[in-house]
C-alpha cells in the first residue's frame, strides 16, 4: 500500500523508528459500540493507558478515504461524533478509500492496517468467530481468516459470548491460528471471566508473550496471528447468571423475528446491553481496559527483544 494511502502520525512513525512500543486500537468501538459523549471519553482514556503503560496508542481508522494509525484530538472527536462514519471490515477497506468514504474499522480492518504499517501488537475487546446455527447459516466472521494470515499478536478477552466458542476455537485450530491464555488455563468468555473451554498454552508474563512472537518469527511458515486471551477478573465481570438468563432471551427473540446474517450481532449485543441494564456494556469496557493495559506491557517486552 502506497504512503499516500497508509497515513503514520508523527507519534506514531517516530516510535516504530526508534523501535519503542506501540499498541494498535481499533475505531469500531469509539464510532458505533457506546453511546455519545461516553465514546469520545473512553477513546482518550484508553490512549492513555497504553501511554501510562510506556507505549504510544495508534488509533486506526479511515478519513477521507485515507487509512490513519494514530490519530490526533480532532480527527478522534471526528470519528466519535460524525454520524456518517461507517463501519469498516476487511473487505470494505477498498471501496472506503476508492470513494473518500471515513470509516471506523473493525478488528480484522483494524489488524490488516496495523500490520501493514509495522505495528505487531494489537489490544480489542472480544473477536468475531463462528456464530451459532453455522450449519444452517454459514455464518463466520471476517476475523478468522484475517488472522490466519496477518502476523499480529492480539490481546482480547476471547469471543463475543453470543456466538459458538467451541465451534470458532476449532476454527481457530484449524486455520493455525495461536492461543495463549494469559494466566488462565481456560478461555476468557468475553463478558465472563471463563468460557468453560480450555486452553492448550498458558503463560504468566509479558516477557513469555515477547518469548512466543520471537518463537513464530523464528521458524517462518505462514503469517499467521497470535491470539492473547486475557480474561477480565472475575469482580468485574457480568453475572454468569444474569448472562445466561438474557442471552437466552435475546437469542429466542431473534428466531422469533427472524433476525439473520449481519443483522444478529448487533441485535444481541443491544438486547443483552438493555436487558442486563448497561452492565454487559460495563463488563465490556473492564475487558478492553485491562487488555490495553496488557498490550502496553507486551509492546514494551517486545520492543526490549
Amino acid at each position: 500500500m502506497p504512503d499516500t494511502t497508509l497515513l503514520l502520525s508523527e507519534e506514531v512513525r517516530d516510535a516504530l523508528e526508534r523501535r519503542s512500543p506501540v499498541v494498535a486500537l481499533e475505531s469500531t468501538i469509539i464510532a458505533h459500540g457506546l453511546p455519545r459523549p461516553r465514546n469520545l471519553r473512553v477513546a482518550e482514556e484508553l490512549e492513555e493507558v497504553v501511554r501510562t503503560g510506556g507505549a504510544v496508542p495508534a488509533t486506526v481508522a479511515v478519513l477521507d478515504g485515507r487509512a490513519h494509525i494514530g490519530l490526533d484530538k480532532a480527527q478522534l472527536e471526528s470519528v466519535a461524533n460524525d454520524d456518517t462514519v461507517r463501519k469498516l471490515g476487511h473487505r470494505d477497506l477498498a471501496p472506503a478509500l476508492a470513494a473518500g468514504a471515513s470509516g471506523a474499522t473493525t478488528v480484522s480492518a483494524t489488524a490488516f492496517l496495523a500490520a501493514r504499517a509495522g505495528l505487531r501488537v494489537f489490544a480489542t475487546g472480544g473477536l468475531g468467530g463462528v456464530h451459532r446455527e453455522w450449519t444452517q447459516t454459514q455464518d463466520e466472521s471476517a476475523d478468522l481468516g484475517l488472522l490466519a494470515r496477518t502476523r499480529i499478536t492480539v490481546v482480547c478477552a476471547g469471543v463475543k459470548s453470543i456466538l459458538d466458542v467451541p465451534a470458532t476455537l476449532q476454527r481457530l485450530e484449524t486455520l493455525g491460528v495461536g492461543i495463549l491464555g494469559y494466566g488462565t488455563e481456560h478461555f476468557p468468555g468475553f463478558y465472563l471471566s471463563s468460557s468453560g473451554e480450555p486452553v492448550d498454552w498458558t503463560v504468566r508474563t509479558p516477557g513469555d508473550v515477547a518469548a512466543v512472537m520471537r518463537a513464530q518469527d523464528a521458524l517462518g511458515g505462514s503469517e499467521a496471528a497470535l491470539i492473547v486471551a486475557n480474561p477480565v477478573p472475575e469482580s468485574e465481570q457480568l453475572d454468569p447468571a444474569l448472562h445466561d438468563r438474557v442471552l437466552a432471551e435475546a437469542l429466542d427473540e431473534c428466531g422469533k423475528h427472524d433476525i439473520v446474517g449481519q443483522a444478529v450481532t448487533p441485535f444481541l449485543l443491544d438486547y443483552l446491553a438493555r436487558g442486563t441494564e448497561g452492565a454487559s456494556l460495563e463488563a465490556n469496557l473492564a475487558a478492553v481496559r485491562g487488555n490495553v493495559r496488557l498490550a502496553a506491557r507486551i509492546a514494551a517486552a517486545w520492543a526490549d527483544v
